[in-house]
Formats: structure tokens, sequence, C-alpha cells
């Protein structure tokens, strides 16, 4: 059995990742369907989960999105009863955003049984295995996100 070079797992490492994003795209696709929301909704349920509790400011530069296009996020997304308008504890005049119970039980329907199925594989991995790929999962948000706003940047100039 012939060994790869490095620099042909780069790019077997390069083409899986890039398999890895279309088909964590199909699934959110097919989740959001499930929801019965559209992307941009389920991405900004997906940063509101994340964050625990976000203002509406907060989630609009989170989602890349206006203030005007986050008002009618939140008002489709409470509407169908997946989020919530909460007081700011520490500032009253303030409102923050959260997920309703309802959707982390929608959420655990859809998405939950990834967990499932990965449960006993990760359990395998040692600590080293595990800490190297969240190493790369670290490094590839990072790259993306700079990337994402470098192009922004530049479409906005």
């Amino acid at each position: 059995m012939t060994r790869k070079t490095k620099a042909e797992l780069i790019r077997e490492l390069i083409e899986t990742t890039r398999a890895n994003q279309v088909a964590t795209d199909k699934m959110d696709e097919a989740g959001g369907r499930a929801l019965g929301v559209n992307r941009t909704d389920g991405r900004c349920l997906d940063l509101v989960d994340q964050a625990g509790r976000i203002s509406a400011g907060d989630l609009a530069v989170a989602a890349g999105l206006t203030t005007g296009s986050i008002t009618a996020v939140v008002d489709r997304l409470e509407k169908k009863g997946y989020l919530r308008r909460v007081p700011d504890p520490g500032d009253r005049r303030r409102v923050l955003l959260e997920v309703t119970e309802e959707m982390r039980e929608r959420s655990w329907e859809i998405w939950g049984k990834l967990s499932e199925r990965a449960a006993p594989y990760l359990g395998r991995l040692s600590v080293a295995e595990l800490e190297l790929l969240i190493g790369h999962v670290r490094l590839s948000t990072e790259l993306n996100e700079t990337r994402a706003a470098e192009i922004r940047a530049e479409l906005d100039s």
C-alpha cells in the first residue's frame, strides 16, 4: 500500500472539508424545511441558540444583516413560537432574544440524531485526537470568517 504524500493529504483534507460543508448545507436546508423557516431565519435561530441571549443589533451583526431585516426575521420567528423577546436584566430599556423551549425540542428532534450517531465514534477518540479535531474546526471557522469579511469589504468599497 502506497502512503500518500503530505501534499496529497492536504488536498484530500480540503476536498473532504468542502464535501462536509455541502453536506452540512443540505442538512441545514432539510432542517429549515422541517421547521418551516427559510435559510436566513434558520441561521439566526442557530446564532441566538449559540449565544443563549442576544440583542437584535448583535444578531444583525453576527448574521450579516441590517437591523431592519433582523426585525422582520425576529417577527417571523416569534410568530412561529421559536423565538421570544425578553427584558435585559442589566438594562430594562433593552430587549434580548432567546430561543423557546419549543424550538429546543424541535431542534433536538431534527439535529439531535447527528449527536447520537456521532457519539460512539467520538467516544473512541483520544483527548489528543479530539483536541486536533477541535483545532481544525476552529481554524476553518476563523479562515472562513476572515475571508468572508475581506470579500464584504472589497464589495462595499
